[in-house]
């Protein structure tokens, strides 16, 4: 329990930071790019000449090491709610770096992310075994079909509503990952590359990332990632306990539904904090 909840604070930290750099860099893109073959190789080539989306690569790619250490440690609504501690670091990172100054009630939702983790840590119970699940398995695969045809529908539009629906489906993508890291068997190499869930981790992490990138290029940091952060929390929390197994300790009911609230309020009221206010003064902090 310990190295889990260890694993997923130094995840978000990593994500925090990132989450700064990763708007930045995709506001430097033109905003033509669509989720089409010929489009998304030239946006993600563009991306990639950007020092401050690769640097957020980077740390996205180390934050999602201690990510998965976490999900196959702890139960996934202990792992995920972790994770939106990393909005506390992009908020407080803010304060430092953009003299940005936090309201009252901005600070009480941090405040309210740490109490509400520390009564999931200690509600948590017995994180449910990896188990082959085919019926998830599937519905994982028709799910990321799914979600790449609308973000390409999605991608052609500027409306402020293609952001929110981006924003959606990137935490789709990103709930993927966390059920994904959980399906996965331990096993010889052979196994593991016979899995489809071996397939369908990486591929849900690209398309949230990228879909992610989209939302922040179209429109408000805060209307694409306040859903992202919604959905990537609470669809494997919730498929965690009434699908694979996840324990809450005996008497702790109350408690770790009462620090997953606390936590999911504060982490969408902090969201504003992933937004870059201007372009020039970001890009001097970055």
């Amino acid at each position: 329990m310990v190295l889990g909840l260890g694993a997923a604070l130094g995840a978000a930290v990593l994500f925090g930071i990132a989450a700064i750099l990763q708007a930045v860099g995709s506001r430097k893109v033109p905003t033509g790019s669509e989720l089409d073959l010929r489009r998304l190789v030239s946006f993600v080539g563009a991306l990639l000449h950007q020092p401050a989306f690769l640097g957020a690569l980077v740390l996205n790619l180390a934050g999602f090491g201690l990510h998965f250490v976490a999900l196959r440690l702890l139960p996934l609504y202990l792992a995920q709610a972790g994770i939106a501690a990393s909005l506390v670091v992009t908020a407080l990172l803010a304060t430092r770096l953009m003299s940005d100054q936090l309201s009252a009630i901005e600070w009480s939702a941090v405040i309210g992310v740490c109490v509400g983790l520390g009564l999931l840590a200690i509600s948590a119970g017995d994180a449910g075994n990896s188990t082959v699940h085919h019926g998830l398995t599937v519905g994982l695969i028709i799910g990321l079909i799914c979600i790449a045809v609308l973000g390409g529908l999605a991608s052609r539009s500027k409306h402020p509503m293609a952001t929110a629906l981006l924003g959606v489906l990137a935490g789709l993508g990103y709930a993927g990952v966390a059920i994904s890291a959980r399906l996965l068997q331990d096993g010889s190499i052979g196994e593991l590359l016979g899995s489809p869930t071996t397939y369908t981790l990486p591929v849900s992490g690209a398309l949230a990332f990228i879909l992610y990138s989209l939302a922040l290029q179209r429109g408000s940091v805060t209307l694409a990632t306040t859903p992202m952060i919604a959905l990537q929390t609470v669809t494997p929390a919730a498929v965690g306990v009434l699908v694979l197994g996840d324990e809450v300790r005996p008497g702790w009911y109350a408690g770790a539904l009462g620090g997953f609230v606390l936590t999911a309020i504060g982490a969408l009221i902090l969201v504003r904090f992933e937004s870059v206010k201007d372009e020039s003064e970001p890009a001097n902090a970055a």
